[in-house]
């Protein structure tokens, strides 16, 4: 039986273009430390096209830790935060989970940017993550598991569940579930 945190093949592409949306807000951050190189670009890119029908769920999940790779090129905690907003957006053709992974980590990439105000630059993110996430994509969000109540993927008791991540997850999960369908 596969994970709760899977989602359809249908509700991973509708929340691969959401999830490609919030690591392509943090990206200009990768790309400032890592001019070179362009595999977060191309996660970004694929799920882009996973969204569209154009990329099968097996291909992608060959090439799923192409990007997350890409993070040892940064030189910035900002940077290193953009390209995981990319590896977990491409990881979406995988598991939906790893929406709200892409969310998380953008908002982590806002939060250490330089130029931008800490907590205050991820309250952004926030908004701007629940503001652009249509009706679809919120719908098939909701049916995840709670953060932490499922060990079958990126929810379960690990990395996402912990610290500023855990956080915005919760955030966003709250919100979901405050918000009628």
């Amino acid at each position: 039986m596969p994970s709760p945190q899977s989602l359809s093949e249908a509700d991973r592409r509708l929340v691969a273009a959401w999830a490609a949306d919030c690591a392509e807000r943090v990206l200009p951050l990768f790309e400032a430390d890592a001019p070179a190189d362009d595999r977060a670009r191309d996660a970004i890119d694929r799920s882009r096209a996973f969204a569209r029908g154009e990329l099968t769920a097996a291909g992608e999940i060959r090439r799923r830790f192409v990007a997350g790779r890409a993070a040892h090129s940064a030189t910035s905690a900002a940077g290193v935060a953009a390209a995981r907003a990319a590896a977990q957006a491409a990881g979406v053709a995988h598991m939906g989970a790893h929406a709200l992974g892409a969310a998380a980590y953008a908002a982590r990439a806002a939060r250490s940017a330089p130029a931008d105000h800490g907590d205050a630059a991820a309250a952004d993110e926030f908004a701007w993550q629940l503001a652009h996430m249509s009706p679809h994509v919120a719908s098939a969000l909701r049916l995840l598991p709670p953060l932490g109540d499922d060990s079958a993927g990126p929810l379960g008791p690990g990395l996402l569940a912990s610290g500023d991540l855990g956080d915005h997850i919760r955030r966003i999960q709250a919100a979901l579930r405050d918000t009628p369908s």
